[in-house]
């Protein structure tokens, strides 16, 4: 009977040990915070999104962003307006902004050690149903259990089919915009 239970409690640790290391294996950032900036003599502008949700699967590299294009909250109410209209972004059709992408030098970004680590990511950025290649520059931080992510990296709108006629918003918004974006990561 004791041998039932010993085996029991090992089978129990075993499975627990698995499911532990399995969950481990991606990290997950439902605190993620995206701020885009455009600026032209005519005024700046400023957006933050803290509805983004991220993974980050240190084994392969592989980053995933999933960005609801209608969480962008302006100081304006006529910027969100703008923003989210057909003629803009178009958020009731396109919803959605994501970043598929994987790190490059994943070899120097050690996941399980405290310390920054410079990451260069290449993937697939999606804005507007418009999927163009991308490669830029990040920092990954690990500090006990948290991972952190910074980039600032730099969109032209045109690139994703956001384009402008004569007058508003011609004349008040950039053709190309300034994104941050930081991220916290917990293994899932």
């Amino acid at each position: 009977m004791k041998r039932v239970g010993f085996i029991t409690l090992l089978v129990a640790a075993f499975i627990g040990f698995t499911a532990f290391s399995t969950s481990a294996d991606k990290l997950v950032s439902n605190k993620t915070h995206i701020k885009f900036f455009s600026t032209t003599p005519a005024e700046d502008i400023e957006a933050n999104n803290y509805a983004s949700v991220s993974t980050i699967t240190p084994s392969t590299g592989a980053v995933v962003f999933s960005v609801p294009m209608q969480g962008f909250e302006f100081e304006k109410a006529q910027m969100q307006k703008h923003f989210n209209n057909d003629k803009f972004l178009d958020t009731k059709k396109f919803p959605k902004a994501k970043l598929t992408a994987k790190i490059v030098n994943l070899d120097e970004v050690d996941f399980s050690t405290d310390g920054t680590y410079k990451a260069q990511v290449a993937g697939e950025l999606s804005i507007k149903g418009v999927s163009k290649e991308i490669k830029e520059m990040g920092t990954v931080t690990v500090k006990g259990d948290e991972v952190s992510v910074m980039s600032k990296f730099n969109v032209t709108l045109a690139d994703f089919g956001v384009s402008f006629k004569k007058g508003k918003p011609s004349t008040n918004v950039a053709k190309t915009v300034e994104v941050t974006v930081h991220a916290v990561y917990s293994a899932e």
